[in-house]
């Protein structure tokens, strides 16, 4: 639909305020952004239907302003605006004032992301939506300044002119409010058709490859974001290719990128961690806050490529990511600071002292004063000059020389980098926003249930482990997931993300424990997802559960975002539980949910690399069964030889010798063989001959040509 002329100018004798005053309620909240906002003038109420109640009830429009605690141009357009008396005192004459978390109620978020999207605006944060008291939209917008720049109007003409419109002009506001949610409805009818063929796949990954940027790495131009999902995609397709050469050019757009970002300004140099997304096309100036789902994601992705390339930086940026996640992002039990609660906090914040990346930026000047002797060679490595590179200081990166030193220039340079982190350390930190979401925490349980194993860490899957008993202890009750929990207190119903990402959790802790605990709790919320969220006419799962309450429309996409779509996850997670337990169940409904939204694939492919990862590993998967004791040395020899590799479609069991699989698992009824830890590679229904030598394993596994 067409976007609406801008808003007009507006009596304010025309709507004066006929309710109660209203006052700011967001103190009784827990997520670190709505307290942010709690002091301002503003009366912001919290998303719910008593503030919807109070606009029905007073004649208002509601204004929705959702944000996060990490975003900088949120904390700008509060800065000048919210915390601005005069505009307040407007918004509070004219408006019923909401204030949402896009963390905690991403389903809100993403019913109103896409209405801006109708109304062909950008979207993004902060997301400044006008609606009717029954939380339809009609208008909106991003960051709006103070008064007009930038080429936006300023927040008073916009909060006047719309007003004007909603008291004069119900008949536009009613042809907005109509169109837009008719089109909301249309975005949540899927595309079905038939499956989704490796040969498709492969068609889509050849356009995608095009797209990259294959002088700096990534997709596209500036602004450039990690594309984890679509990094995964290119490297499967690469693996798979019978084409040398297309293989090669896959392999090099994946290594190309991911080195980029390893060694640009995106990467903490010093902390260890990736920032959201890069603002230039050269990945030096990162928007800078950082986001437990990015480096989730980035940690799996940078695992594939060390299987098979063994490059050196792609380990240290995994051990000095999983550092900081550990050291910096477990969240606190009761905002003490002293009582970790052993799952994963949401986010470091951009700015620090009202200013975006002053934590983590330097002048020529601390580093000779700090470094001394040392100071040459460090300037020479990470791009410090007397200019610096970014508003006269220096983002530290090392994009020119990215390139490995030999091992004593790497010792001195590590330390040199334990000097400044301690250093900055003192600095006053970033706004750290330690709410604990269900779904994030998926991500990272993950990642490191692979990745502990693999760098024979036993620490990382322990946290792993800590975090999973956590969200399952704390954010569960009567067997529903809660999204988000902070200091003892649980809110908002889960999506489908929740139970996706922490059933692909509990699965990964199944395949690198072998306790039949985390299978089971994956069963049980696959269970519960196809009972409450499972769409009986279109197919497909949508976001929120039949019992969610307060929203317009239930959204229901395959498409990525920032985080893995949840219906291409929950498709590997049923292509996974077929697998492992052989109900055809799994398979059925995994086929179904690919039939459900496979037609998407011709309206619009690029947002479809989770879907299409399920759906090869669906198609494909590669059943690894070892038969032995866990503990004994036969058996963690094998086990060594699967992780060292990288298999994509890889399905995992260590079955002991008195266990016996399903009857329609290809394995069913084999076992050990002279009495030694026995592997057995199956793809489909047939296996291979009992293998009992790592390298016979390697070998029927493909090592030969992962290696080259």
């Amino acid at each position: 639909m067409s976007e609406p002329s801008a808003p007009e100018s507006l009596d304010l004798a025309m709507t004066a305020d006929n309710g109660l005053e209203l006052k700011n309620t967001l103190d009784g909240e827990t997520s670190p952004y709505l307290l942010q906002h709690r002091d301002n003038p503003v009366a912001w109420q919290p998303w719910g239907e008593e503030a919807f109640e109070t606009a029905r009830r007073e004649g208002k429009p509601v204004l929705l302003s959702v944000g996060y605690a990490a975003c900088h141009w949120c904390h700008v357009m509060a800065h000048e605006c919210f915390e601005n008396p005069e505009i307040a005192a407007l918004m509070n004459q004219l408006y019923v004032n909401i204030k949402v978390d896009r963390e905690e109620r991403p389903d809100v978020d993403s019913i109103y992301q896409s209405a801006l999207a109708l109304l062909g605006e950008h979207g993004g944060w902060p997301l400044t939506m006008f609606l009717t008291p029954d939380g339809e939209p009609f208008w909106g917008g991003t960051y709006f300044p103070p008064s007009p720049r930038f080429g936006r109007p300023g927040l008073p003409q916009v909060l006047q002119g719309i007003a004007g419109i909603y008291a004069n002009d119900q008949e536009r506001v009613t042809k907005n409010t109509t169109a837009l949610k008719s089109a909301l409805d249309n975005l949540s009818q899927n595309q079905t058709g038939d499956s989704i063929s490796t040969g498709i796949i492969d068609q889509i990954v050849a356009h995608l490859v095009k797209e990259i940027d294959m002088r700096h790495g990534g997709i596209g131009s500036a602004p450039k974001f990690p594309q984890p999902g679509i990094m995964k995609l290119l490297w499967r397709a690469a693996k798979r290719s019978a084409d040398p050469m297309k293989g090669k050019a896959l392999r090099q757009a994946c290594e190309l990128t991911m080195t980029k970002m390893c060694q640009g300004g995106i990467y903490d140099h010093l902390g260890g961690g990736f920032a959201r997304y890069s603002v230039d096309a050269i990945w030096l100036v990162p928007h800078f806050e950082k986001m437990l789902y990015d480096n989730a994601q980035l940690l799996e992705v940078l695992g594939w490529l060390w299987q098979d390339s063994g490059n050196p930086l792609y380990e240290q940026r995994i051990r000095e990511t999983v550092a900081w996640t550990l050291r910096e992002m477990i969240a606190d039990s009761d905002g003490s600071g002293k009582t970790p609660s052993g799952a994963f906090a949401a986010t470091l914040d951009a700015d620090s002292e009202g200013e975006e990346g002053k934590f983590y930026v330097w002048s020529e000047s601390e580093i000779d004063s700090l470094l001394g002797e040392e100071a040459a060679l460090f300037k020479k490595h990470y791009d410090v000059g007397p200019d610096g590179n970014w508003e006269g200081k220096t983002i530290l990166n090392r994009t020119d020389l990215p390139d490995l030193g030999d091992a004593e220039a790497e010792a001195r340079l590590a330390a040199a980098r334990d000097t400044l982190l301690a250093v900055r350390n003192r600095r006053i930190w970033p706004g750290w926003d330690d709410k604990v979401l269900a779904d994030w925490n998926g991500l990272m349980i993950a990642a490191l249930a692979e990745l502990g194993p693999l760098f024979e860490e036993p620490a990382w899957l322990a946290a792993a482990e800590e975090a999973f008993a956590f969200v399952c202890r704390e954010m569960q009750v009567e067997g529903r997931l809660f999204h988000s929990w902070r200091h003892g207190k649980l809110k908002h119903p889960a999506t489908l993300d929740d139970y996706a990402n922490m059933a692909a959790g509990a699965v990964a802790l199944f395949e690198a424990t072998t306790k039949a605990a985390y299978l089971e709790q994956a069963e049980n919320w696959v269970a519960t997802v196809d009972r409450h969220y499972w769409d009986e006419e279109g197919g497909g799962y949508f976001l929120t559960a039949d019992d969610t309450r307060g929203l317009i429309v239930r959204t229901k996409t395959p498409h990525d975002n920032a985080v893995p779509s949840g219906n291409g996850t929950i498709l590997s997670v049923l292509a996974r539980l077929y697998y492992l337990t052989g109900k055809e169940s799994y398979r059925a409904r995994a086929e179904a949910l690919i039939r459900a939204f496979s037609g998407e694939v011709n309206r619009n492919f690029f947002p479809l690399a989770t879907l299409l990862n399920g759906a090869e590993l669906l198609s494909s998967a590669v059943q690894v069964v070892i038969v032995g004791e866990r503990e004994a040395a036969d058996t963690k020899t094998l086990l060594s030889a699967v992780r060292a590799l990288c298999l994509p479609n890889r399905i995992l069991q260590v079955v002991a010798p008195d266990e016996s699989l399903p009857e329609n698992h290809p394995t069913s009824g084999k076992g050990q063989s002279d009495g030694r830890a026995t592997a057995y590679v199956c793809h489909g229904p047939t296996c291979s001959l009992p293998i009992t030598e790592a390298k016979a394993l390697t070998l029927a596994l493909g090592g030969e040509t992962a290696a080259s």
